[in-house]
């Protein structure tokens, strides 16, 4: 139960950090301000760092992990550039991602709870990601 659970709960970390490292390569190129521009691209530099640690674990348990739910990124996608059509600016860049990172958090807690008989390694790796995300959310008000 123990190692099926972290297994659960990496592969589940594993999209989620894809969807946030994506969504952050699809509005980077298209922010104005460069102050903003680089939260995200620090913000993307730090998913990938823990992406690495991720990879790892999952190679311990000889374990693919998970790409996103390509019907939430078809929806992702089409949100950000439907409102990006009507609003070209940082504010709506901030708006999304906001969303987003909300989401993600979501998400995670709920699969936290969900493999409650994870190891603490995974735990800390769901933490860590919950953590990035808030950190960017905080990050970018000021663009809001």
């Amino acid at each position: 139960m123990i190692e099926q659970d972290t297994v659960r709960l990496l592969r589940e970390c594993d999209a989620g950090i894809k969807m946030g490292v994506e969504s952050i390569e699809e509005v980077v190129d298209r922010v104005h301000s460069k102050d903003f521009r680089q939260v995200l691209v620090d913000s993307r530099q730090k998913h990938n760092e823990l992406d690495r640690e991720l990879q790892q674990m999952l190679n311990r348990y000889q374990d693919e992990g998970k790409n996103p739910n390509p019907m939430a990124q078809g929806m992702s996608w089409l949100k950000t550039n439907a409102m990006l059509m009507m609003k070209p600016d940082d504010r709506t860049i901030a708006d999304l991602m906001t969303d987003g990172c909300n989401m993600g958090v979501k998400s995670l807690h709920k699969y936290l709870n969900e493999y409650k008989a994870a190891d603490e390694k995974s735990k800390d790796i769901a933490k860590k990601l919950v953590n990035l995300e808030q950190k960017l959310a905080v990050d970018i008000r000021t663009y809001l």
